[in-house]
């Protein structure tokens, strides 16, 4: 668990997939609210994380007393499993701190996320990947006598999925775009170092920052942006270390 003040969120999983967000919330409302004071309830929507959600409260110990007393309550036929959550929510930093100290926790919540989904594909890769062809009964080639040899392709992470970097890969920029029409869209972000295109190639940039949460900020907003009138959309991601 993330170190600091206690926790004040109730992560909640085993929920029936099939009931609509907003019905979840009014139960999940409905049940925790004997508790404490509830600020959010979060509830996943995503493919992967169906089933999910977070219950905010006032404080940690309205969070723990559920925890305790409804552990296995059954709601639409199924017992939910109910833990502390790892990290305040954001509703908890926005409730307590400043508006930098919430940009800051976003940063690191989405900095953690990122780094998550690239090792979960990496590790994805490893497991499609073929096995090292220098462990396998070698295969002699008809009518010459030799032996297979080589590597076994290595496998290869997403772009989507690469872990955060302080250097941004831009691609599907418009041909007539140059540095100067780059770094307007970038230098609003704090942190902010500079652009570096691609002799000989268009379309393509690297943005660099000092850190990598203002590297994470910037993509995070800038992703999928549209460019000339919607006729290009930007790809943003992490570039390969």
């Amino acid at each position: 668990m993330a170190s600091g003040s206690p926790i004040a969120t109730v992560y909640v999983r085993n929920l029936e997939e099939r009931v609509k967000p907003e019905v979840l919330k009014q139960t999940l409302h409905t049940i925790f609210s004997e508790y404490g004071n509830i600020i959010d309830i979060v509830a996943k929507t995503n493919l992967k994380a169906k089933g999910q959600a977070f219950v905010v409260f006032e404080n940690p110990e309205s969070a723990q007393k559920a925890i305790d007393e409804v552990q296995g309550f059954e709601i639409f036929d199924k017992p939910m499993q109910l833990a502390l959550a790892r990290t305040k929510s954001d509703a908890t930093v926005a409730r307590t701190g400043s508006e930098e100290e919430l940009e800051a926790h976003k940063r690191r919540r989405l900095a953690e996320k990122d780094k998550k989904k690239a090792a979960q594909a990496a590790e994805e890769q490893k497991r499609r990947a073929p096995a090292d062809i220098s462990a396998r009964p070698a295969k002699t080639q008809r009518g010459a006598g030799l032996k297979a040899t080589g590597p076994a392709p290595s496998a290869v992470v997403p772009d989507e999925y690469l872990p955060p970097n302080r250097i941004l890969f831009v691609q599907n920029l418009p041909d007539d775009f140059d540095a100067d029409a780059v770094t307007n869209i970038f230098n609003r972000f704090d942190g902010f170092r500079e652009v570096r295109l691609v002799p000989g190639r268009k379309g393509i940039a690297f943005v660099e920052y000092d850190t990598e949460q203002s590297a994470i900020a910037a993509k995070e907003n800038t992703a999928g942006m549209a460019l000339k009138d919607g006729e290009k959309t930007m790809k943003v991601t992490y570039q390969r270390q």
